[in-house]
């Protein structure tokens, strides 16, 4: 029998009780940074991580809602049945996608943040090919059915290239009632794959049930947000905006495009995806994407590949949150040339215009 004083922990807030309220920041890009860290290969970008160092990815996770992530998304982009038939290890896929969600599940548990299951592009859906189409159901059913029974709290179908993928992901993860994010890629064109202009897109998916639609990937802040404000105009709905923490060009507008002409030893010459350093936001430049979505009353915000913590941290205090990470946020009054506190010797602060 209870105690009378035992105490009942209140029901975590929903992800659309949190988007009533205001922001919801969804830090992606763990893809990069575990490449970045040593845990996973370039190219093929296949999340083995998850079963050789789980360590790496609940240690990142963390990190993560360190820095403000209200959602922790279990690592499951490109853990489907085609990119490990690529690489050969199609016997892991359920493995892989159930450790993913543990270990999501657990960091997001501890910290009251919300778990998201997490499906992608398949690479395998042609607008035109009735197989393929069948193909890709199959392959986002199984893996969202393992997403409710680890727990997921909601779903997100993201980088998606086809307006007639998103659709099947929606349907099946309509299935489960779970609240539904649903983002789509755009590249060079504002069009989709099969040639469905985004805007239109993210209408038609409101209409077939999403709670929240957008865009995440490929676009960096500058030429990710006026596609962003179009379909805010369009749409009723919540509105998602990840973009990549790239400086992106009218001319160059997603970071696969981008160029070094400074550089003439980046294999293949493309900078994307490894030698985009030169290219890379800073904190502030996140933050003031985060403030411009604000204003654009956009509330689910984040950051795709190439994101770090510090990152969603600027995102973080940009929307007027402190975080734990916070405590660490810059404070350049105390350092030894450039500081202004009292404690700093007048002789240092003097030679700050030689250093």
């Amino acid at each position: 029998m209870k105690s009378e004083n035992t105490m009942i922990a209140a029901p975590k807030a929903g992800l659309l009780e949190r988007l009533d309220q205001g922001p919801v920041i969804c830090a992606e890009g763990y893809l990069f940074e575990l490449e970045r860290r040593g845990y996973l290969q370039a190219g093929a970008f296949v999340p083995e991580v998850v079963l050789e160092h789980p360590e790496a990815v609940t240690h990142l996770h963390e990190d993560f809602v360190h820095a403000g992530s209200d959602v922790v998304e279990a690592f499951t982009y490109y853990a489907h049945r085609e990119k490990l038939r690529v690489i050969g290890r199609e016997t892991i896929l359920e493995d892989l996608n159930r450790q993913a969600l543990r270990l999501a599940k657990e960091v997001a548990d501890r910290h009251g943040c919300l778990l998201a299951g997490n499906i992608c592009n398949t690479n395998v859906y042609e607008a035109q090919e009735p197989a393929t189409h069948a193909t890709v159901r199959a392959m986002f059913e199984e893996q969202i059915g393992w997403a409710v029974e680890e727990g997921a709290e909601l779903l997100i179908a993201e980088t998606i290239d086809w307006s007639g993928e998103a659709e099947i992901a929606l349907d099946v993860m309509r299935q489960t009632g779970l609240p539904i994010v649903v983002t789509l890629s755009v590249h060079r064109s504002e069009r989709t794959f099969d040639d469905i202009a985004v805007v239109e897109a993210c209408k038609r998916l409101e209409a077939a049930g999403a709670d929240v639609v957008g865009l995440n990937c490929q676009r960096g802040p500058e030429t990710l947000l006026p596609v962003v404000r179009a379909i805010r105009d369009a749409v009723s709905c919540h509105v998602a905006a990840l973009p990549v923490p790239y400086r992106t060009t009218e001319a160059e507008p997603t970071f696969q495009s981008l160029t070094d002409p400074r550089c003439g030893c980046i294999p293949g010459d493309r900078p994307f995806p490894t030698a985009l350093d030169p290219f890379t936001c800073n904190r502030y430049e996140c933050a003031e994407f985060a403030r411009r979505c604000q204003e654009l009353d956009v509330r689910y915000i984040g950051l795709c590949c190439g994101a770090a913590p510090h990152h969603i941290r600027a995102v973080a205090e940009a929307l007027g949150r402190t975080v734990p990470a916070s405590r660490y946020s810059p404070d350049m009054s105390k350092h030894a040339f450039f500081g202004s506190d009292a404690a700093i010797p007048e002789a240092y602060k003097g030679r700050r215009t030689e250093i």
